[in-house]
């Protein structure tokens, strides 16, 4: 990775974020005398020497839009958010939240121990999870209490965690711990997928904490779309319903991200993206393979 790269570490017990030399940290994590809890959970490693020895899983891979809808010939770089390195030694407390973009996650323990809390992604929860966030002292409410369930996880050495799309949660390290993990958009859960990106539009989270290029990435996941349906339309097949009311809510967003003055629109359109075409093909497909399904608005 280089001893000399600056990354984002977060004091734990002030809650603030500094930054600092790799080096540094590696020193302050070796030495069990600690003034200070630390934590690093943002340290992605797709550009360096550490991505040969790391895979994410199969699953991931196959799934992951940046991997397989992100054009190899398009000017800017492809999302790079499949590979984290995780540094946290005991104590250290990530408090509650969505992954960007709603996006799913695997977690890997190469050393140490996690103990996760888990609030499931139901309307009811999503609205408290809003109102929490947008009170000025949230971090010093316990998420978990304000919801009829969370649900606490040890994870282990070894041990690798997948999250799906949305799950609110918050991470304690009992004892220093090493992770890998990484994210990744798919079409399994569209419609949450957005319905988080519209929430981190609502409470205002920074740019610099939103997944990358989201909004360019929906737009190649959509003609990838249109050409998987054309194929199924073709074939005469059926359509699970969550996938199309996921498609539904892609259609619908990428017509808003064509309004200039929408305040969710904070990506240009590709220029290769014919958008009328594209928006009435994938209408059009939709409406197929709804019909094929069984299924309408």
């Amino acid at each position: 990775v280089g001893s000399d790269r600056i990354i984002d570490v977060i004091d734990v017990k002030k809650q603030s974020d500094l930054r600092m030399a790799l080096k540094d940290f590696v020193e302050y994590y070796s030495n069990p005398l600690r003034s200070q809890v630390l934590n690093v959970i943002s340290l992605e490693f797709s550009g360096s020497n550490l991505s040969a020895l790391v895979e994410p899983p199969y699953i991931a891979r196959k799934l992951c839009w940046a991997n397989n809808v992100w054009p190899r010939d398009y000017p800017l770089e492809r999302p790079e958010v499949q590979k984290y390195c995780l540094m946290g030694v005991q104590d250290s407390y990530t408090d509650f939240h969505i992954d960007f973009g709603g996006s799913s996650v695997w977690y890997h323990v190469f050393k140490g121990e996690k103990i996760f809390y888990l609030v499931a992604p139901t309307p009811e929860n999503l609205d408290l999870y809003l109102q929490w966030m947008l009170k000025p002292n949230h971090h010093e409410v316990f998420f978990g209490d304000m919801v009829d369930a969370c649900y606490r996880l040890v994870v282990q050495q070894g041990h690798t965690l997948f999250i799906p799309t949305g799950w609110i949660h918050a991470v304690l390290t009992p004892k220093d711990s090493l992770v890998f993990g990484g994210n990744f958009l798919h079409n399994l859960n569209m419609e949450l997928q957005l319905k988080i990106y519209n929430i981190e539009v609502a409470s205002k989270a920074p740019i610099r904490f939103r997944f990358p290029s989201f909004q360019t990435l929906h737009w190649f996941a959509a003609e990838r779309i249109v050409e998987d349906l054309r194929d199924m339309n073709s074939k005469g097949s059926r359509c699970q319903e969550q996938f199309i009311r996921g498609i539904r809510a892609l259609a619908a967003a990428l017509k808003s991200w064509t309004i200039e003055k929408d305040v969710r629109r904070s990506e240009p359109i590709p220029e290769r993206i014919l958008v009328p075409k594209l928006l009435k093909e994938l209408s059009r497909e939709l409406r197929h393979v709804e019909k094929n399904s069984n299924l309408s608005i």
